[in-house]
């Protein structure tokens, strides 16, 4: 079983573009961080459980339709935004960064798998342009936060199945954050969907807009 099988189990209807794509991406980050370390040694050898497979729970709350533009806010070097650019071909994804080093990658290793519909900008996610149909986010700052910066972000234009609003990826006990946020949240209990004892205290935590 190749490291990446764990994503077809999952997403057994992906078409062959989308698997070389999901192959590409272990050899690619193992590429580019031996030369910039974006992603810890010990979490490259579970590169698409904790990394891939942990950005595609996204998928499992919301199917993004055509042309639903999405900011990835604090992306790293590229997460949740490039594992769910190659799942939604047709949805738009800015993936934005404070780190040069780290929207470095993110513009290689989009620029090696031909994902035209993801842009990386090297800033912070206030100066970022337009308005998005949702905010998306791994474990990068608080709800606090990530509200202030998601204002006056999301488009009021809703055509998904959610509303408009963040989805972030998150673990441990929530409520007391969310509390502090002052937002209306609801829950996915990760392990819902994947059986991995890593997702076993994770969430996808979805704030409407």
């Amino acid at each position: 079983m190749s490291d990446s099988d764990i994503i077809f189990r999952y997403f057994p209807e992906l078409t062959d573009e989308q698997r070389a794509q999901f192959e590409q991406l272990g050899s690619l980050y193992a590429h580019w961080n031996e030369q910039i370390n974006v992603i810890s040694r010990k979490d490259m050898e579970h590169f698409y459980e904790r990394h891939v497979l942990h950005a595609l729970a996204i998928a499992r709350v919301i199917r993004f339709k055509p042309n639903t533009r999405i900011l990835d806010i604090g992306t790293g070097g590229g997460f949740p935004g490039i594992p769910l650019a190659i799942l939604f071909p047709d949805s738009h994804f800015h993936l934005v960064d404070s780190i040069g080093k780290k929207i470095k990658v993110v513009k290689e290793v989009s620029a090696a798998m031909g994902l035209s519909n993801v842009q990386a900008t090297h800033g912070r996610a206030e100066e970022v342009p337009g308005t998005f149909h949702f905010v998306v986010n791994r474990a990068v700052a608080s709800m606090l936060k990530l509200r202030n910066w998601s204002k006056g972000r999301i488009d009021e234009d809703s055509f998904n199945a959610l509303p408009n609003g963040m989805l972030s990826l998150k673990g441990g006990a929530l409520d007391a954050e969310i509390r502090e946020a002052g937002v209306e949240a609801v829950y996915y209990p990760i392990s819902e969907f994947f059986d991995e004892e890593f997702f076993k205290t994770k969430s996808v935590v979805y704030v409407p807009a």
